[in-house]
């Protein structure tokens, strides 16, 4: 062989080694991530987090001119970097989004959610840069803002400007993670980071104590684990109350003018004409509207964890769709599983279960539910908004079936839990066009014989905002009745010995319309 083709062949050989020792040590994991910054950090012991920041920010090769306008320039000063975890850092920081849907620059974290590294460790740096002023210069252009005004401005078509959310490949040693839908120029994962960043960035800002590793920041940060307390007794600076914690810290007209600054600024270093007037009052209009969109994704919305990421299994069969919008939201207990899970692996794993049991042993399509409620400070998405679900007979075409994970007979939910539901979830219906106004909460126990969600929650429901107990004279209650008079007539022709056990499972409020039918 010829000694060029060696040397050429034996490069190769190094180039993919190195390429496979680096993806089989670090995958896309927070964890493995924080591995990596911890190895910068023992490489310079002395090191302040924000020079950790910096050499981070130079190895992913970020410094363009809109960051070196706030953040300053960076060098490959500091010592030498092993080439594999260069490498790595490089991969995990470039965000972008392949022709195949692939976001890259994203990591897997223990909650269940992806999380954008870029603008999460530029709010960061922001932040430390910003210990001894009033305000964190560049915090929001830095981390959503100027991402935000390339989405508004250019997603077509502008009916889905944001999002969307994605899958892993392997929740274990996650590396690819591809879109569940058309992209977008700002993703779900990059406004997690996004926001994660302006938190985080705030928090360190206004922290006169000595600082933190980034890496123990990050830890505390992304890998809190809960006690039997539950998010009511939790830290209040986790990523799993990401979004209750930007929606306190957010005020929206504020992060429109960012989007707008951050416009004239990349139009300023790009030597490019300035705006007029009329151009800018046309992009505000454009960005107030786009608010609008973003502030209900992700404010007014709960978290809801996708069902690639809990593991579900296919329908079985060809779903029904559901006619929007609808009137009820039954409430429901698990009873088994009976305790309440308190991390995203617990609760996958009963989500599992459960669909489990209503496929095989019930054979239902899919689980019942429309949505489950943990108590890790997430909603799991059941057969969702759009598909007809399985969890109250004779009512799943008029109402949203949610579920509580646990038995709560003689308990309750965390606070937290059942404010996801009865305040966010319904908001989230409602401002999307999901439920109407005035909707309606029931337990399961009002409509089916049953003692579901169990007298501790149903006592606690009594008292929700949009509780309702249906009277006969409701056209609702009254058409609910017609809906399981059709059921339990067609039954009695197929099953005639059968009636007494169909009346008793009706609703109270039909039994005696049913019995006057029976009689005649």
């Amino acid at each position: 062989m010829d000694k060029g083709c060696r040397k050429l062949t034996l490069a190769l050989v190094v180039v993919l080694a190195s390429t496979y020792y680096t993806d089989a040590s670090f995958s896309r994991h927070m964890d493995d991530f924080v591995k990596a910054v911890k190895q910068v950090e023992d490489g310079d012991p002395g090191a302040e987090p924000v020079a950790v920041l910096k050499r981070l920010r130079w190895a992913a090769g970020q410094n363009d001119a809109f960051v070196q306008h706030f953040l300053g320039k960076v060098d490959s000063g500091g010592p030498e970097m092993d080439a594999r975890l260069l490498q790595y850092i490089r991969k995990a920081l470039q965000h972008r989004v392949t022709d195949d849907a692939r976001e890259e620059g994203v990591v897997l974290t223990s909650d269940g959610t992806t999380v954008a590294l870029r603008p999460l460790l530029l709010g960061i740096e922001a932040g430390f840069l910003s210990r001894s002023s009033e305000r964190v210069r560049g915090l929001y252009q830095l981390t959503l803002a100027k991402d935000l005004s390339l989405s508004l401005r250019h997603t077509s078509p502008p009916t889905r400007r944001l999002g969307p959310d994605g899958c892993w490949d392997s929740l274990t040693s996650p590396q690819a993670f591809t879109l569940s839908d058309t992209p977008t120029l700002l993703t779900t994962a990059h406004v997690n980071g996004g926001m994660d960043g302006v938190l985080l960035g705030t928090a360190v800002s206004a922290d006169t104590r000595r600082p933190l590793k980034l890496s123990s920041l990050l830890t505390e940060y992304y890998c809190h684990e809960l006690d039997s307390g539950g998010l009511d007794a939790a830290p209040r600076l986790i990523s799993r109350r990401r979004r209750e914690n930007f929606g306190e810290l957010l005020v929206p007209p504020v992060l429109a003018r960012r989007v707008v600054k951050s416009v004239e600024l990349q139009r300023r270093l790009g030597r490019q004409s300035k705006m007029e007037a009329k151009e800018k009052r046309q992009l505000m209009a454009v960005v107030k509207e786009g608010m609008k969109e973003f502030v209900h994704m992700y404010m007014d919305c709960p978290p809801i964890i996708p069902r690639c990421m809990w593991g579900a299994e296919p329908y079985r069969g060809t779903p029904t769709n559901l006619s929007l919008p609808l009137s009820f939201m039954y409430i429901h207990h698990t009873h088994t599983p009976s305790q309440p899970c308190l991390t995203f692996q617990q609760c996958s794993a009963d989500m599992r279960s459960m669909q489990r049991f209503h496929q095989v042993d019930r054979g239902w399509d899919d689980i019942g539910y429309s949505f489950v409620a943990g108590s890790d400070g997430y909603l799991y998405e059941g057969r969702g908004w759009h598909r007809r679900g399985a969890h109250t007979l004779g009512h799943n075409s008029i109402g949203f079936g949610v579920s509580f994970i646990g038995d709560y007979a003689a308990s309750l939910p965390s606070q937290h839990a059942m404010g996801l539901v009865r305040d966010r979830l319904a908001s989230c219906a409602v401002g999307g066009g999901r439920l109407v106004a005035r909707f309606t909460v029931q337990g399961h126990r009002q409509v089916v014989n049953t003692s579901c969600p169990g007298d501790a929650l149903y006592n606690e429901m009594r008292g929700w905002e949009h509780f309702g107990v249906c009277k006969s004279a409701d056209i609702l209650c009254i058409n609910s009745c017609y809906i399981y008079i059709v059921i339990i007539i067609y039954y009695f022709l197929l099953y005639p010995k059968k009636k007494r056990m169909e009346v008793t499972a009706a609703p109270n409020i039909c039994k005696t319309s049913l019995r006057d039918i029976i009689q005649k």
